[in-house]
This record gives C-alpha cells, structure tokens and sequence, in this order.
C-alpha cells in the first residue's frame, strides 16, 4: 500500500468517525470532519501533508501524490 492510500483511507477513516461521533456524543465532533476536509484540501494544493511526513519516516513507500 502506497502513502497515497493509507492518507486517504485515514482521512474517510477520521470522516466516518467523525460523523458517528456527532451523531452520539454532539456536533462539536463535526469540527474533526472540517480539520480533515480543510487538510486535505491544502495538500491538494501544496503538497503538504503531515500524515505523509510521518508514513514517510516509517518507510511506507511513497505514491504519485505524495
């Protein structure tokens, strides 16, 4: 598996959880679904993107993206 689809699949991950958790415990948690969605909206742009840096160190070899 490749950077590019583990950040994708942890962003839906956090998404997924995100709304769940709005749904049981208040939306407050829906401020995480923002904090993914504004992320992965800069990385489109920039390239930047932390989850990234750190798959990186780990030696998870590296996609077309990132």
């Amino acid at each position: 598996m490749t950077i590019d689809r583990i950040v994708m699949a942890f962003a839906g991950a956090m998404i997924l959880a995100s709304l769940g958790l709005a749904q049981f415990f208040g939306p407050w948690w829906l401020l995480l679904a923002g904090f993914v969605g504004l992320n992965l909206f800069q990385a489109a742009f920039t390239g930047f993107c932390p989850l990234a840096l750190i798959l990186r160190k780990f030696g998870v070899k590296p996609g077309a993206a990132f």
